[in-house]
């Protein structure tokens, strides 16, 4: 029965993906905090914002974005149903409880809003130039813009090792098309070769072929003349006895 009801029901539906989300973004917050702290308490001369402090900040003002754009959703559609919640079949005490539900969630993301840009403004003032009386957020360095150049060379620098592994990959294409092309030249040196080889002993097997047609056409001349000489002469050994007789 329940879940027919969250089926049917876009705020339950909404409300099921604010949970997930900010079961998500709890543990971000909370790394963004442990490498914040440690590149606080870090003896580095350099106080640039480090790559993972960029990349755990932007991953989590990712998910809070898409926190307080649900929660934004869920507040229109508590302000549409306080109005008359019997019209969409709620009861006041369960409107009540979504309101609370939601006025909740939005005080722990306005929360980690608040906790992200105190240390974006504390590693600001820490940032080389920019330590001055009073704390003021008008001289020096921009911070954000500062983590958007940090971000910006990450980027760079994860383009160029990609490029370097294409020109590797190009590299040991062409060098294997190269080693292609040396077999295929010796390929086509060997069998020229043998063309030449089948060439040269066709012609002596052809020569062989007239040399023993020659011989067997002078034998056959000889073995004729043979046989009428002694034709003859038999012929002529009858006509003796013929006579004698």
């Amino acid at each position: 029965m329940m879940s027919s009801t969250t089926d049917n029901d876009p705020f339950l539906q909404v409300q099921a993906d604010v949970f997930t989300q900010l079961t998500t973004t709890r543990p971000l917050f909370t790394s963004y905090l442990r490498i914040f702290s440690l590149q606080s308490t870090s003896s580095s001369t350099s106080k640039l914002p480090s790559p993972e402090l960029i990349s755990a900040k932007q991953e989590l003002e990712d998910a809070l974005e898409i926190l307080a754009e649900d929660l934004a959703d869920l507040q229109q559609a508590i302000l549409a149903v306080q109005k008359d919640p019997y019209k969409y079949g709620l009861e006041i005490e369960e409107v009540s409880r979504r309101k609370a539900m939601v006025d909740e969630v939005g005080g722990e993301v306005d929360d980690m809003r608040e906790e992200l840009l105190r240390t974006a403004k504390v590693a600001h003032q820490s940032l080389p130039g920019n330590a001055r009386a009073g704390g003021g957020d008008d001289d020096g360095l921009d911070y954000n813009a500062e983590f958007e150049q940090q971000q910006q060379t990450q980027m760079m620098a994860e383009q160029d090792e990609q490029l370097d592994d294409v020109y590797r990959t190009v590299g040991n294409l062409r060098m294997q098309a190269n080693e292609m092309g040396r077999e295929l030249e010796e390929q086509t040196e060997m069998l020229e070769t043998v063309d030449g080889l089948a060439d040269r002993v066709g012609g002596r097997l052809q020569m062989g072929m007239k040399s023993m047609a020659t011989v067997v056409k002078r034998n056959e001349d000889g073995l004729s003349s043979c046989c009428i000489g002694v034709l003859i002469i038999v012929l002529c050994v009858l006509l003796v006895l013929v006579l004698i007789l």
